[in-house]
């Protein structure tokens, strides 16, 4: 049981610290520094937890994450029942822990009126640890069902789905249309949040379990869908939800006014040692970025180590507050103002900023933005408030407002699939689609989301896969198909 003491004898949260803004600005690196008194560390803020009789972490968390569990585990050194039990809900840890904004911690019974257990520091301390000690090793499955699966798509869905149908015994091959595999977790992902050798590390187990990646190929183009049904007994579409959210404004169309997407990617790209021509470049510019996500965040560390003069941040609604407001209790997860790695770098934010035009210089470039104070009507409509119009210089913007679907053109042409009303494709309670064999997830059926819903629906979705294939099933379904409402 845990130390029923534990969180009076250590009450102060505690975290690992972050490298001088002054030396990560020079690379691309982690943000966090690896502390040599790491495992003593952990266990006093493990020690925290309550391992509450109703933990409500689980809750907070959508893949049901053992949290109390492998927190004790952690405080009296057990590291490979720890892995075990977080492995046991969740496969890819690393990934979570670092990119995850830990829903669950909001959910942590001891955060009613103390700071809340350090859960996603704890969880990719425990995958870390277990990489070093080498207890991370391949599952491969004892027999082979004869039935083959293809997954379309290699973000986190795609591949928390493949790695389940491979360990079910069925013939996996996985599709990336980039030429690395990984989707937004390869190229989305700046590497100062994920360092790229965290999939590989990954990838590396998949294959001796006996997962197939075939990077480089579009499914849609380079082989039709049907063909792809036909290849195969069952698909998972799991593309996500990349078409991003424009900003329909006068001069929309002036060169300098990108996509976030288009400006992350091939700077990715180029740490990875590749090279794009023609990508845009924030290095000596005024950068002005749209959107206060974590997009938007991602484009502000990126724009800084690549030297940007300036590095502005414009967010449409009002400053979010600190504290967790009383139409948001406990134990749901409050939208706060929150300091990203990024914005301590460096870089300004405005709040009900809304932007009015693009203004352009002689060259036909953005020089400029007119933006106006947001106004608030009383059908909740954010209209720019008359009046207020001044202009920002800008070099850059960069569009970085979420997304608002699946690129499906070509599934739909090819196959008649179903989608619904907001673009997605339509699937029933177990992810199935309306193409026999065919079932979705992640965001291509729900929309923008967490990485953690993306793992837990690519492992549900993997049993449904599994239950169509063999008639039943032995792969844990944590989640059904259901909405979030999305955040700017």
């Amino acid at each position: 049981m845990a130390d029923p003491r534990g969180f009076l004898k250590v009450r102060e949260r505690e975290l690992p610290p972050s490298r001088p803004v002054e030396v990560r600005l020079r690379d691309w690196k982690d943000t966090y520094a690896i502390r040599e008194d790491g495992q003593p560390f952990l266990k006093e803020q493990a020690g925290r937890c309550m391992d509450c009789g109703i933990p409500f972490c689980h809750q907070g968390c959508p893949l049901g994450n053992l949290i109390p569990e492998w927190n004790d585990l952690v405080r009296t050194g057990q590291w490979a029942d720890a892995i075990e039990r977080l492995h046991a809900t969740n496969n890819f840890p690393e990934f979570t822990g670092r990119v995850c904004p830990a829903p669950c911690e909001t959910s942590c019974v001891l955060g009613i009126n103390q700071p809340a257990v350090t859960i996603k520091n704890i969880e990719v301390s425990i995958i870390d640890e277990a990489f070093e000690r080498g207890l991370v090793v391949p599952q491969v499955p004892q027999r082979l069902t004869g039935k083959t699966v293809a997954v379309v798509g290699s973000g986190p869905a795609g591949l928390a789905a493949a790695q389940q149908l491979t360990r079910a015994g069925h013939t996996v091959v996985v599709y990336e249309r980039d030429d690395a595999i990984g989707g937004l977790l390869r190229y989305g992902i700046p590497d100062f949040k994920l360092e790229k050798h965290h999939i590989d590390r990954r990838m590396a187990q998949m294959e001796a379990e006996g997962t197939r990646f075939r990077a480089g190929v579009e499914i849609g183009r380079d082989v039709t869908w049907d063909a792809l049904r036909r290849r195969f007994d069952s698909v998972v579409v799991a593309t996500g939800a990349t078409v991003p959210r424009d900003l329909s404004i006068p001069g929309r169309d002036l060169a300098g006014v990108e996509f976030a997407m288009d400006f992350l990617t091939p700077s990715n790209k180029a740490v990875a040692g590749g090279a794009v021509e023609g990508a845009p470049t924030a290095e000596g510019k005024h950068v002005i970025v749209i959107g206060g996500g974590d997009t938007g965040s991602d484009c502000v560390g990126t724009s800084l180590r690549q030297g940007a003069a300036s590095v502005t941040t414009l967010a449409i609604g009002k400053k979010p507050p600190t504290e967790r407001p009383a139409h948001q209790p406990w134990p749901t997860d409050p939208i706060l103002f929150e300091v990203s790695s990024s914005h301590e770098e460096g870089g300004e934010r405005s709040f009900l900023a809304s932007t009015v035009e693009f203004l352009s210089d002689e060259q036909g470039a953005v020089r400029a933005l007119t933006v106006a104070e947001t106004e608030y009507l009383e059908d909740g409509r954010r209209v720019p408030k008359a009046g207020t119009e001044h202009e920002i210089p800008a070099d850059l913007v960069l569009i970085a407002m979420g997304f608002t679907g699946p690129e499906i053109t070509e599934l739909v042409d090819q196959t008649g699939v179903e989608t619904t009303s907001r673009g997605l494709v339509q699937r029933q309670d177990d992810y199935a689609s309306s193409l026999p064999g065919v079932f979705v997830a992640g965001d291509a059926g729900r929309g923008q989301s967490l990485i953690v819903w993306a793992i837990a629906e690519g492992r549900a979705a993997a049993a449904a896969a599994d239950a169509y294939l063999q008639g039943t099933t032995e792969l844990p379904a944590p989640v059904g198909p259901r909405t979030v409402a999305l955040r700017g």
